[in-house]
């Protein structure tokens, strides 16, 4: 695990990859329902990941990135790592 100051919270891959998932979502304009519907996934799971309550497998980081015109890997980065 890297070294952390007190303040700073190491975030899981599972907590970047929801926390990339809504903002980008919100910075489209997107509601998790069309977002789902471009993914193919069911509404309340976009909602269930987006709160990082999901172990989201590879075929569907795929499917969402696919929605948003993006490698997978951009869902993934840590923009507070960089």
């Amino acid at each position: 695990m890297p070294s952390m100051s007190k303040n700073l919270k190491y975030l899981t891959a599972r907590e970047v990859f929801a926390r990339n998932l809504k903002k980008l979502r919100m910075a489209r304009g997107l509601s998790q329902e069309a977002l789902a519907e471009e993914a193919g996934l069911h509404r309340t799971y976009v909602g269930s990941i987006e709160r990082g309550e999901r172990n989201i497998s590879i075929d569907n980081i795929e499917r969402l990135a696919n929605a948003f015109g993006l490698a997978p890997s951009k869902l993934l980065e840590n923009e507070n790592s960089r």
